[in-house]
């Protein structure tokens, strides 16, 4: 294994291990706040936005091939 191919691994487990992180993080916040059903799709909604818009712009770099 080389370094771009440990570097490349290394990036995708350390921003999907953030990224469940951040999950449990607003599941959590839900749970405290007793949100309720609608309020927790609406934290969801809301603050999952980031890491959707993070998601579709590593998909389309890596589409383009940029």
């Amino acid at each position: 294994m080389d370094i771009d191919q440990f570097e490349n691994i290394s990036l995708i487990l350390g921003v999907g291990g953030l990224m469940a992180f951040m999950f449990f993080i607003i599941w959590d916040l839900a749970k405290q706040s007793q949100a309720g059903k609608f309020g927790t799709i609406v934290l969801f909604g809301a603050l999952g936005m980031g890491l959707l818009g993070f998601i579709i712009k590593t998909v389309i770099v890596e589409y383009l091939g940029i």
